[in-house]
């Protein structure tokens, strides 16, 4: 799906966006997650062992949800399903503690993490008022 400018912009924002994914019984998980943005890409980065990269693993499909700095009753949704989910280092989360905190490295890695990036191909998209 084509995101429109809008919905880019805000991606762009410092917004801390609630990722759901699918537990294995079918229930919702629920965590708070930094992202970033390659065209309509939405990426994010966690470690492995976590819940929601053992989901993702499971089943691909997610929905975020978030607002926007001064508009705090504008809430998006956002479906889609994870198309590329690989260990292949710090790169992405670096670039967003860039981004979240303005440090040039992500603090809070601990010794042997393995981090796991990720792509949400977006499928939806819905504003509310």
């Amino acid at each position: 799906m084509n995101l429109s400018d809008d919905i880019k912009a805000a991606l762009d924002e410092k917004v801390f966006v609630h990722l759901a994914t699918i537990m294995p019984d079918g229930s919702p998980q629920v965590s708070v997650i930094w992202i970033g943005r390659d065209g309509d890409k939405v990426l994010f980065s966690t470690a492995e062992g976590r819940v929601k990269t053992n989901n993702i693993r499971n089943d691909s499909r997610v929905a975020l949800s978030f607002t926007t700095t001064g508009d705090d009753y504008r809430n998006y949704v956002l479906k889609g399903t994870v198309t590329r989910f690989e260990p292949d280092g710090f790169w992405l989360i670096d670039d967003l503690a860039r981004k979240y905190m303005g440090t040039d490295t992500y603090e809070w890695a601990t010794p042997g993490q393995v981090r796991v990036n990720g792509e949400i191909e977006i499928d939806s998209v819905g504003v509310n008022h």
